[in-house]
């Protein structure tokens, strides 16, 4: 099988671009993130963030920095959202955030209190600072910890892809996804990449990414096989990738596709991380008849 073109150069050449750290009497920490650019031009940072060590239960509001350009100067905010009790939050995970005709959609993981139906949240901005819970409640309950949404444009629907487990209570550690015309409303559970690994809580096919590149889907999760770790897999269909389609590696964990202009880049993050860091990533080439 190919590996990455770009997974030497990729090990070695992520760049930090932003500690969270900076101003704080302690370090803190970026995790699950996601970055977006504005209508004119600035690019917006989201993430879960806490003070050193990691608590992934006591993540409860989600990091804000904005700067000029992808590599930074970065600035940071005013946390964008913080955890409602009321609205049946116990922790915000994993934003991911999209723009559609002028309303930006962020996607999160609220928890609650029965990790086997755990909440896939959605709230809304039409400046990317301030934000609104849908005022219906979570978008759909799932297990075990359900967590880590990310939404894809396939063809006329919205995707949206998220690791789970195959039964609520445990199992394979599965990377699930629905589908939705109008991102609010979202079909029966799917599985598109279903692991031999099985368990509940953290598992390998967190941090689903999946982006087209030519005629190819590429799925990106991790940790795998340690914390610091991205697997690669490559597929003619956005709705199923196989453990043997394995095209790749990189030393990243919770990792994030962005593109900017003609190039693609690749982000890392996570407990004990120092923050963000970036480094440019080249897709390998197709084989004929591959």
């Amino acid at each position: 099988m190919n590996s990455m073109t770009a997974r030497e150069s990729v090990r070695a050449g992520f760049t930090g671009i932003y500690d969270p750290s900076v101003g704080e009497a302690a370090p803190w920490y970026i995790n699950d993130h996601t970055l977006i650019r504005d209508g004119a031009g600035l690019w917006h940072l989201f993430g879960i963030t806490h003070p050193e060590p990691a608590d992934p239960f006591g993540e409860v509001e989600f990091a804000h920095a904005t700067a000029p350009d992808l590599l930074g100067r970065w600035r940071k905010l005013d946390p964008a959202l913080r955890a409602d009790p009321d609205y049946g939050e116990t922790h915000l995970w994993a934003p991911h955030v999209i723009a559609d005709n002028g309303t930006y959609f962020m996607f999160y993981a609220g928890g609650g209190p029965d990790r086997t139906a755990a909440a896939i949240n959605l709230a809304t901005s039409e400046d990317l600072y301030q934000w609104q819970r849908h005022p219906e409640g979570p978008l759909f309950p799932d297990g075990y910890d359900a967590r880590d949404p990310m939404v894809a444009r396939v063809g006329e629907q919205w995707v949206m892809y998220y690791c789970a487990t195959s039964a609520p209570e445990g199992g394979n550690h599965v990377v699930a996804y629905r589908v939705s015309t109008d991102l609010i409303h979202w079909g029966e559970r799917e599985i598109a990449y279903t692991d031999p690994t099985s368990g509940t809580e953290a598992g390998n096919t967190e941090s689903p990414f999946v982006v087209r590149e030519g005629d190819r889907w590429y799925l990106f999760i991790g940790p795998r096989p340690d914390y610091v770790g991205t697997d690669v897999f490559r597929s003619d269909d956005p709705f199923h990738f196989d453990i043997d389609n394995r095209v790749g590696h990189i030393d990243a964990h919770a990792a994030e596709l962005v593109r900017d202009a003609d190039r693609w880049w690749i982000t890392s993050a996570g407990w004990g991380r120092g923050g963000v860091s970036i480094a440019p990533v080249d897709f390998p080439d197709t084989p004929a008849g591959q």
